[in-house]
């Protein structure tokens, strides 16, 4: 295991939506700087208090306390015969040695998931085993972890001398397939995977994400590792209470051209009970995917896909998506 790598970026300029002035160029230019060289970083300044985060964690510690009946009455159909959801909702952890809860986005009512009839656009009706109260919070965080993701992105656009409005091109907030996902980690028995690198027992496979960024919410115990593209070495993710962690996805390498590569990630096999709180931050599903959104005008119409079949193509390497 080597020093810790993983730079820490203060984005409160760009959070007051700032984009112009010499700070926020700095802070843009050191974004860049993590994304090219290994893919991860944390950020401070982002705006989420400490006590929503706190909301946040009690709000999924008690859906993972709580009944397996009453988990399951969120479950996808092939763990609840009953539901008609596919993507959205539960997964038990003999899926893959972790339990989960996948919720999109809190905005998307019965009658526009009924509408639009698209594969990641569900809704479920978490009032099956949320209360009100633990809804609002996750109605809230939502709203202001996607807000992080438009920041971010438009950094990336404004790397690029672009109109950062040109987002909106891309993340139309109720066809965005965006995900809030809690992960929990019982006191797993054995490894999920042993890795054939270096022989570290691991708690989650290695691999890496399908979406744009990915903002995470990791718990003092960690455990996230993250791969080091030039050397091929794993370096701990540290918890910061004050920070969150974020990393490049698929879906921005396919659109810079592999300038801002997706990173290898990992996490390792804990004994104790632990929670993470990822939001993957992905595109409108009808966004269509090509070099030219950021890069400028493309001759070869061959480099395009709607973001709908790009996440379904990715998804399948996920165990708990074969469904």
């Amino acid at each position: 295991m080597t020093k810790n790598l993983i730079p820490t970026i203060d984005i409160s300029s760009l959070v007051n939506q700032d984009f112009n002035s010499n700070k926020s160029i700095e802070t843009i230019n050191n974004i860049k700087k993590a994304c090219i060289n290994i893919g991860f970083f944390q950020i401070v300044g982002h705006g989420i208090s400490k006590k929503n985060i706190k909301n946040i964690c009690s709000v999924g510690n008690k859906f993972f306390n709580s009944s397996e009946k009453n988990k399951k009455k969120l479950a996808p159909k092939k763990w609840n015969y009953k539901n008609k959801n596919i993507y959205r909702g539960y997964f038990p952890n003999d899926v893959n040695g972790k339990e989960g809860l996948d919720i999109g986005d809190l905005k998307v009512t019965k009658n526009y998931a009924k509408t639009k009839k698209k594969q990641y656009i569900e809704y479920i009706n978490l009032n099956k085993s949320f209360d009100e109260k633990s809804i609002k919070i996750l109605a809230k965080y939502y709203d202001e972890v996607f807000f992080l993701g438009e920041i971010l992105f438009k950094s990336i656009i404004k790397l690029y001398n672009k109109d950062i409005n040109n987002f909106k091109l891309a993340f139309s907030r109720l066809k965005t397939l965006s995900t809030l996902r809690f992960n929990f980690y019982p006191n797993q028995t054995k490894p999920v995977e042993i890795s054939k690198q270096d022989g570290v027992a691991l708690g989650c496979e290695t691999h890496v994400d399908s979406g744009i960024f990915t903002v995470l919410y990791q718990d003092k115990k960690g455990g996230l590792q993250v791969q080091n593209r030039k050397n091929k070495k794993w370096h701990n993710v540290p918890f910061n209470k004050n920070a969150l962690v974020v990393n490049t996805g698929r879906a921005l390498e396919f659109l810079s051209k592999g300038k801002f590569k997706a990173t290898n990630h990992r996490v390792l096999w804990n004994k104790t009970k632990r929670m993470s709180i990822p939001f993957f931050f992905e595109p409108s599903y009808d966004f269509k995917m090509n070099h030219s959104f950021l890069n400028g005008i493309s001759k070869s119409k061959s480099n395009s896909i709607i973001f709908e079949k790009f996440l379904n193509k990715s998804l399948k390497k996920f165990v708990e998506y074969q469904r």
